[in-house]
């Protein structure tokens, strides 16, 4: 939990369900097998959401993909042209250089969960819209219920922000460990869009991902 006294919840929007209200999540399902059922099953849900004005705009929604009993869950934004395109999360530029990250720890793709606080593109890059987020919000809590991650990569301000329900920006959040209020703990650090126009962050992101092997107990590869 961050220190400072969090910021109200968005508002919801009329159309968004109870999940919304911020109450204790449910414990997870029992097996892998009644998890990745009920993983499947949230997929379609998000395939057919008319929850707001993005439905309208987007080719595909993309739920996310990994492994049903990740490591990590890794929450970006929301999804870009080349994600809207092909259905896939964190597959253009970004999602090639997010994967030589995760690499670099020793965390092939295969053993995480990728996903995205919104699950479509907004148009013309902009960002989330309050209401956008409120709709889509029910949707990234159940994703945590169900996976029970570890911990959480959290890609960039909108995401930091709606999972540690604070207005402070990435600048000074990223680098220390926190907790949602649900309890998982995240490191916030930079959304690897940012690191492509600003290669000098890639240093400070990869003391934060140093801190995440560490704390998963992994050993990492030697680089080069």
């Amino acid at each position: 939990m961050v220190a400072e006294a969090p910021a109200p919840l968005l508002p919801p929007v009329a159309a968004a369900p109870a999940a919304v209200v911020d109450e204790a999540p449910a414990p997870p399902p029992e097996t892998p097998e009644e998890r990745a059922a009920a993983l499947e099953r949230m997929s379609a849900e998000v395939a057919a959401c008319t929850r707001c004005v993005l439905a309208g705009s987007r080719h595909h929604a993309v739920f996310g993909e990994g492994s049903t009993t990740p490591k990590l869950v890794v929450v970006g934004e929301a999804p870009g042209a080349d994600e809207d395109r092909t259905g896939r999360p964190f597959v253009g530029r970004a999602g090639q250089l997010l994967t030589k990250m995760l690499a670099a720890i020793g965390l092939p793709r295969e053993e995480v969960f990728i996903c995205n606080l919104l699950k479509c593109r907004p148009p013309n890059h902009r960002n989330p819209r309050p209401d956008e987020v409120a709709a889509c919000k029910p949707f990234l809590r159940e994703q945590l219920r169900l996976l029970d991650p570890p911990m959480i990569l959290a890609l960039g301000s909108p995401a930091a922000r709606e999972l540690l329900q604070t207005r402070r920006g990435i600048m000074s959040l990223r680098g220390r460990f926190m907790k949602t209020r649900d309890g998982y703990r995240v490191m916030p650090t930079f959304h690897p869009a940012y690191l492509l126009r600003n290669p000098v962050a890639k240093r400070d992101t990869w003391e934060d991902l140093k801190k995440v092997a560490a704390a998963l107990g992994l050993e990492i590869p030697p680089r080069g």
